[in-house]
């Protein structure tokens, strides 16, 4: 209370006698309530661009996220890689609809996107072909290419406020072609090697903890296993059932195994509640066998 007289004392102003400081006023509480009312009937609102807030500032916004990702990217190609084709195409109908003879052609970043995806496809596939044949590389390249692992990482990156897109928030497709310009707008500038570490470090490591089988899987392994076997020079291939548990119940579990009939070699293992499906796993077994010895 001691404290309280001197800030008054301070302000000029003198404290009743025996009064009690509020922290928070008495009208803070009803006003809220009205607000909140208010929202209520309001009903969901549509998100807001970030660029409408009135402390929006463009060319820091891009120093930033340059800054951010260590980079440094030329300032027309960053400010490229943002502008999606159908925005600067409605921009440019507006100008002609308002008679604006002076609107220059807004450039977008369909280029970029294009010299984008075909670095980022040789870097997957120089990353991968040295240890997996072409099948396992194009499984990988597919699903690290795909529209939704791109828009993943882009949206991750914070590229999601900067996209001039007719939609807000951006679509997928808005996130990976972004995304995807960026690396062509990196790759003017700066050197191929740290183009190459760029996607490395931000697509690449989305590999991290996952098996590349569990990725790819051909679609009828058995035969797929068939096919590399016979160009091994191996003619027949004898399936076995090698154990077998709680076959009569829903905990049925049973192994397969996959002999050369010739050297009798085990090919590969597998298990599974029958044995249809033990088989097609030791399949798996033996072609992640056969990669490996290549």
């Amino acid at each position: 209370m001691q404290s309280l007289r001197v800030v008054f004392r301070l302000l000029g102003a003198q404290p009743l006698a025996g009064a009690q400081c509020r922290a928070v006023k008495r009208w803070v509480s009803p006003t809220m309530r009205v607000i909140v009312l208010r929202k209520k009937a309001l009903g969901p609102q549509p998100e807001q661009r970030r660029s409408q807030f009135l402390e929006w500032n463009e060319e820091v916004e891009l120093r930033c996220f340059s800054k951010r990702l260590g980079e440094e990217f030329e300032g027309k190609a960053l400010r490229e890689a943002f502008v999606q084709p159908e925005w600067a195409n409605v921009q440019e109908f507006q100008a002609r609809q308002a008679g604006d003879t002076a609107f220059e052609p807004i450039a977008h970043n369909r280029e970029l996107a294009e010299n984008g995806a075909q670095i980022i496809s040789q870097t997957i596939r120089g990353a991968y072909a040295p240890s997996y044949p072409s099948d396992v590389v194009e499984g990988i390249h597919s699903h690290l290419t795909s529209q939704e692992m791109l828009a993943h990482v882009g949206k991750h990156l914070g590229i999601k406020d900067l996209i001039k897109s007719l939609e807000y928030p951006p679509e997928e497709r808005s996130l990976a072609d972004t995304f995807r310009a960026l690396v062509g707008a990196l790759a003017l500038s700066s050197p191929a090697g740290r183009v190459q570490r760029f996607v490395d470090d931000f697509l690449l490591c989305q590999m991290v903890g996952k098996d590349v089988y569990d990725i790819w899987a051909p679609a009828q392994p058995y035969e797929y296993m068939l096919r590399l076997l016979q160009a091994k020079g191996v003619e027949q291939v004898e399936p076995r059932l090698c154990n077998q548990s709680a076959s009569n119940t829903i905990l049925a579990n049973f192994q397969v195994g996959l002999y050369d009939a010739k050297s009798k070699t085990c090919l590969g293992l597998g298990w599974g509640e029958n044995i249809k499906t033990a088989k097609e796993t030791a399949a798996l077994d033996a072609i992640q066998r056969l990669h490996a010895s290549d």
